[in-house]
């Protein structure tokens, strides 16, 4: 059961936006520091719900998410892919019919833009090795043909994504990338929010 009691003075008394005060966003301000710094730790609890769904692959949908991120670090991508590898699946659980829109979503004011697009294409670029069997065109990414990150986005599905289902591969294991979720997510690089967050 959430705890709704708080110390006097420090909640904002308005009970609607329009009556906010200086002072009331102060209060709120100086709670959203420390709620924000525990980002990293709430996604990787997160994350560990795909453990044990194996949807019918030969391993779990977390261990797919290990893989693609532990394949992405050892070829020496930097860490800012490396974490959106770690990440690119942890809709599957919330959003089963548009992953990836999820997952971009989350990652949006962290990585740089290209990073994004990886991200939020992923979905349609990896139907290129299966959509045929499912009776959808496999070649729906070529609509993307042209577009700056279109490479970025096929070599990560080829290299990474794609080739993330070996039940024998030693993965690294999550919390090695506790510290790059940390320092990637520490600060937004786009976000309405960003000129507050820097005041802080």
């Amino acid at each position: 059961m959430a705890d709704n009691h708080h110390a006097a003075g420090d909640q904002a008394q308005f009970h609607h936006m329009r009556d906010g005060t200086l002072d009331d966003w102060q209060i709120i301000a100086r709670h959203n520091k420390p709620f924000s710094q525990g980002l990293a730790d709430r996604l990787l609890t997160h994350l560990q719900l795909l453990k044990g769904d194996f949807g019918g692959f030969a391993v779990d949908r977390l261990e797919h998410s290990l893989q693609t991120a532990t394949k992405a670090h050892q070829a020496g991508e930097d860490e800012e892919y490396v974490v959106c590898a770690l990440l690119h699946d942890i809709g599957d659980m919330l959003a089963s019919y548009n992953h990836a829109d999820l997952a971009a979503t989350i990652l949006h004011p962290f990585v740089s833009e290209e990073n994004h697009w990886m991200v939020e294409k992923h979905g349609i670029f990896q139907g290129y090795y299966f959509f045929h069997h499912l009776g959808l065109d496999r070649d729906m990414r070529e609509q993307f043909r042209g577009h700056p990150a279109f490479q970025r986005t096929a070599d990560f599905c080829e290299k990474y994504d794609a080739a993330a289902f070996d039940p024998n591969f030693e993965s690294m294991p999550l919390e090695a990338f506790r510290p790059m979720v940390a320092r990637v997510v520490a600060k937004p690089k786009r976000s309405i929010y960003k000129a507050a967050v820097e005041a802080m």
